[in-house]
């Protein structure tokens, strides 16, 4: 089985993608490889902070690597949380539940509830660099509903679905999201006969 490392720490990502890849591949986590270090995620875009993420690992560990980027655009914020989503609250720090709180704040009142969940991957094989996206465009709910999954699933609706991520549940969510929309597209390129 050919094993790739998924740049990430974060538990629910490792848990979604190892689910969406199955066993074409082993998925390793950076605590799997001995990286513990918090890469920097400088760059201004989605795609720039994956890229960091796969060519730290590559240059550092010379494994086949990819990383991804997740940004919450909303219409009514001008593309805000947008790079900034997972520290949207604390520049310094992942605070799930303060990220929620703050967007339901700036968003009160506003009939303008449109937003795109957007994921980028940087894949790096054999030193080839390669990007994919994922899009999902939805509203956000007035309040939480829901109990599963993680990060804003309780406040973001997919189209079509009447119903936030959390309420979907994670099944439906790992077929329907921008990052399984990602992942599908990494899959294709890395099962492609």
């Amino acid at each position: 089985m050919k094993q790739l490392v998924f740049a990430t720490n974060n538990a629910h990502k490792l848990d979604e993608i190892r689910a969406m890849v199955g066993n074409d591949f082993h998925i390793l986590s950076l605590a799997d490889i001995d990286c513990h270090t918090d890469i920097p995620e400088t760059a201004d875009t989605l795609e720039g902070n994956a890229l960091i993420k796969a060519r730290y690992v590559y240059e550092n560990y010379g494994l086949d690597c990819f990383a991804d980027d997740t940004g919450l655009e909303v219409e009514a914020l001008g593309g805000a949380p947008g790079v900034h989503t997972a520290r949207y609250a604390y520049p310094d720090r992942h605070d799930p539940v303060a990220n929620t709180r703050k967007l339901l704040a700036e968003l009160e009142g506003n009939a303008n509830r449109r937003a795109a969940f957007r994921t980028a991957i940087a894949l790096i094989q054999s030193g080839e660099e390669h990007l994919f996206e994922g899009r999902v465009d939805g509203l956000i709910a007035t309040e939480e509903r829901g109990t599963e999954g993680f990060g804003y699933d309780p406040v973001f609706i997919p189209e079509d679905t009447g119903k936030t991520f959390a309420e979907l549940g994670v099944d439906v969510k790992n077929q329907i999201s921008h990052r399984a929309r990602a992942v599908q597209r990494l899959c294709q390129y890395l099962l492609q006969p």
